[in-house]
């Protein structure tokens, strides 16, 4: 059976510039450090702006601090006329282990669609970097059409033509995300088993057994316990709560509540 390391991701959206990563990093790394034993079983990642990254780079490398870090997007392209976009090279040259991809954010206020996710995902693989590939349901989705449903679905678009290579899915339902109202640990099992499943359908069941689900929709310290009981929810992404240092490592010291 495959083990799957717990991870436990801060998307900072557009929030903090590169001085304030330092200060948040910092204390995040310093927090976590003195409650090792309790954070030796997950990874923990922060994601923050563009603008952030190479001194969150810097100090990482630096300190040696036990973080990784990633990009908030990515761009299907590796070069060229495409202004604004953010290279796969570029990330990679920057060291990040990670990229967020297809956002719900993106999805709604861009019109990104699964096709051009699983391109963006595939240019992240080209280069070493792992796409945390988004995917969720509306309130009106979930209406219509019932549990699962639509991220399933998403998700085998996004995967039916992409490379082999590690990725880390993320299923977000858009209608808990900031509300403050998550979904319940039992129904975030329901999906990510479905995810699981449809992962299986696509690429066999290895891939399935190895790929890491997380949970992400107003996720907090007195909430991840539950959450991370469930045998498919493999970490959370977590939005608010992750620009607040203390928060956040609270949220990734889950073992400290998972027995309590």
């Amino acid at each position: 059976m495959v083990t799957r390391t717990p991870l436990i991701a801060g998307n900072w959206k557009m929030n903090l510039d590169h001085l304030d990563a330092i200060r948040v990093v910092q204390k995040l790394a310093w927090t976590l450090q003195d409650a090792k034993h309790d954070t030796k079983d997950a990874e923990v990642a922060v994601f923050p702006p563009f603008t952030d990254l190479r001194s969150v780079q810097s100090l990482v490398a630096a300190e040696r601090f036990d973080l990784a870090y990633g990009g908030q997007d990515v761009s299907e392209h590796d070069s060229g006329a495409y202004t604004g976009e953010i290279s796969p090279v570029f990330l990679a040259r920057l060291d990040c282990q990670y990229v967020l991809v297809g956002h719900s954010e993106r999805r709604q206020i861009h019109g990104e669609t699964d096709e051009l996710i699983g391109r963006k995902s595939a240019a992240a693989l080209r280069h070493g970097v792992t796409p945390v590939i988004c995917i969720g349901e509306t309130a009106e989705d979930l209406e219509q059409h019932g549990a699962s449903a639509v991220p399933v679905q998403q998700i085998r678009t996004i995967l039916a033509d992409l490379p082999a290579g590690d990725v880390v899915v993320a299923y977000e339902p858009v209608w808990a995300i900031g509300s403050g109202q998550a979904a319940t640990a039992e129904q975030a099992q329901e999906v990510c088993a479905a995810i699981r499943a449809a992962i299986a359908d696509v690429r066999g069941a290895e891939a399935a057994e190895s790929t890491r689900i997380l949970y992400g929709g107003s996720v907090k310290s007195a909430n991840i316990a539950g959450f991370m009981r469930q045998p498919d929810v493999d970490g959370a992404l977590v939005g608010g709560a992750s620009l607040d240092p203390v928060e956040f490592a609270a949220i990734s010291r889950f073992t400290h509540h998972v027995g309590t």
